[in-house]
């Protein structure tokens, strides 16, 4: 993760599916929640998540070890554990079988993570659905790239497999997983995060965990 500008007495730490998916959610951070990342410096743990066909002890061994990871995280850049993201892409649609998941992994967190809030990003479809809340970012990252109508302001927890249909029809370049950070960074520099063009329970959810950190 990049260094934000000013006094970092604190960090954020971020776990997730890759690099590029944590990226993301580092500009959703700074969109959302500008005063932590001001003081906060956001770092990653490289352990991919798997978290959401995991139930019952399983499912706490695997909190509890990223959790554990995360202190661990703090302690080696000798700075306040000031907030922990997970992401995880639910590779499935915000139906009710979404928001079991969501719960279970939640409640969860919760438990293994007293003292430090956390914010759960369990992406519908994948990172990608999020990004297309904000289409007038890709032109900014390649001019030659236009986010078809038939993706434009609708609930992209709806989408099925939104990386691919970006890949055949946002148009030269193909779009790529390595552009994700990008389009996030510029919805980001452009102010876009702050008016996202359709819906997204996943996103909300995700943002409202952020909305709570104190």
């Amino acid at each position: 993760m990049r260094r934000h500008s000013g006094s970092q007495d604190g960090v954020i730490v971020l776990a997730g599916e890759d690099q590029n998916d944590c990226e993301i959610m580092a500009a959703l951070i700074r969109a959302h929640r500008p005063d932590l990342a001001a003081t906060a410096k956001l770092v990653r743990i490289n352990d991919p998540v798997r978290l959401r066909k995991k139930s019952g002890p399983d499912l706490s061994a695997a909190v509890k070890a990223l959790a554990g990871k995360a202190r661990a995280k703090a302690v080696q850049q000798r700075a306040q554990l000031m907030g922990f993201v997970v992401h995880e892409d639910l590779d499935g649609f915000t139906d009710s079988d979404y928001r079991k998941v969501r719960t279970a992994v939640a409640e969860e967190l919760g438990r293994q993570c007293g003292g430090f809030p956390t914010a759960l990003a369990i992406a519908a479809w994948e990172s990608e659905g999020w990004l297309l809340l904000f289409p007038d970012a890709f032109p900014r990252v390649r001019p030659r790239w236009k986010v078809p109508a038939q993706l434009r302001g609708r609930d992209s927890g709806r989408i099925k497999e939104p990386k691919e249909q970006l890949k055949r029809r946002l148009g030269a370049p193909l779009f790529r997983e390595s552009d994700g950070p990008l389009v996030a960074r510029e919805a980001l520099a452009h102010g876009l995060i702050g008016v996202p063009d359709g819906r997204n329970d996943s996103y909300s959810d995700f943002v409202r965990d952020l909305d709570g950190w104190t």
